[in-house]
């Protein structure tokens, strides 16, 4: 719903459950986002109207998983644009492009991994910048029009693309299977109705009816899996299993587990693909056990710049994440030497297939992810 009055832009995502991630408040002004940090004890939404506030958000992990990332910052850099009208309503068009080029820049540079935050900043940028070039006479208040319209479309090509890849993944599970799955790929990882990976477990067991289990690593050391993986199953009345990360080698070894689905926050042109911290060490178990290991991700997450995973920029978070687990007493010594890199790179040569919304992609990746990518880019427009 989008309704203008004048200066006063108010947009509203419509959303089928309370439990989104990412929404937009009622008078169109505030982005509200659930407070991931304190899941599963409690059910918390923060609001925020500025570029600054939005990045610390993501930086915080209020909101996570690359899509989620994604649509909080287009939004958070609409609502930037429409505050600036408010706030300065008679500002010039050049006055009004140099202070969101630093508010681009402030979200840009929040999370350096999950290419779904820079592809959102990158469209909306580059919509506003085609109307400037369109309407030289254009003002302020006809480029927030264009970036709120813009963002909201972003949400609802999400909503038909996770579905359609929901979909492309169930398919590939059998009638009765053992899913292992590592992280958080829910809905609250996508701000949509299904998520990437377990949008796939989603429609498998809530449309096609099959007969699924899940294994839910708990996926150190933020404890995404135990914490929000976990709690979403138990929600959508799935059938799951929660292990250690380190149980996993030992559950394929005695044959529980059939198939490996994880996301992923960026994948490089040859199919290397990097996502959570311990992603990598499931998918040597998985060759190991000649199990079959997908990787589920919009086409938005497909970085053709990049090509090789070693090129892919590996955040490193604070050592407390380690030393003190959900906030709690110290469980090392306290000047204890930690490395914690969020995130590890799967070399394409351990991934069975990667699921888009554009269909299934097979090795070798390359020809694959480009046509895919244009494939996603001619129908939706960006």
């Amino acid at each position: 719903i989008h309704s203008v009055k004048g200066c006063n832009f108010c947009y509203q995502i419509t959303m089928a459950s309370e439990c989104f991630s990412v929404q937009v408040s009622s008078d169109g002004l505030r982005l509200r986002l659930l407070d991931q940090r304190i899941l599963p004890n409690k059910v918390q939404y923060l609001e925020y109207d500025g570029c600054e506030e939005v990045a610390k958000a993501i930086k915080e992990m209020v909101v996570r998983g690359a899509p989620a990332i994604g649509a909080a910052a287009g939004h958070g850099y609409a609502l930037h644009a429409q505050k600036l009208v408010r706030l300065h309503p008679d500002m010039t068009r050049d006055e009004f492009l140099k202070k969101m080029e630093v508010a681009y820049k402030v979200l840009y540079e929040s999370r350096p991994t999950a290419v779904n935050l820079a592809w959102a900043l990158k469209r909306l940028h580059a919509k506003m910048m085609d109307t400037t070039g369109k309407s030289p006479q254009g003002s302020p208040v006809d480029l927030v029009r264009v970036l709120v319209s813009e963002a909201k479309q972003i949400t609802e090509q999400d909503v038909e693309i996770h579905r359609s890849m929901a979909e492309n993944g169930a398919n590939l599970l059998p009638a009765k299977c053992n899913v292992l799955h590592h992280c958080n790929t829910g809905p609250i990882a996508t701000g949509v109705a299904f998520g990437t990976a377990l949008g796939c477990i989603q429609f498998a067991h809530g449309v096609q009816h099959k007969n699924i289990h899940v294994f839910v690593d708990e996926t150190r050391p933020r404890l995404q899996g135990a914490r929000l993986t976990a709690w979403e199953l138990m929600n959508l009345k799935i059938p799951m299993t929660l292990i250690c990360d380190n149980a996993a080698a030992m559950c394929m070894r005695l044959k529980k587990i059939d198939v490996v689905f994880t996301g992923a926050d960026r994948i490089a042109a040859n199919g290397d693909s990097a996502n959570k911290i311990g992603t990598y060490s499931a998918a040597c178990n998985a060759s190991v056990h000649d199990i079959p290991f997908y990787i589920v991700a919009p086409t938005s997450t497909i970085d053709l710049d990049i090509p090789t995973g070693e090129h892919i920029p590996i955040e490193e978070r604070s050592s407390d994440e380690i030393l003190r687990p959900s906030n709690e007493s110290l469980v090392a010594p306290a000047d204890v030497s930690v490395f914690n890199p969020a995130f590890d790179v799967t070399p394409a040569k351990f991934i069975t297939a990667i699921v888009t919304e554009m269909g299934v992609i097979y090795p070798p990746f390359a020809d694959g992810l480009r046509a895919a990518v244009e494939k996603s880019r001619a129908k939706y427009h960006h």
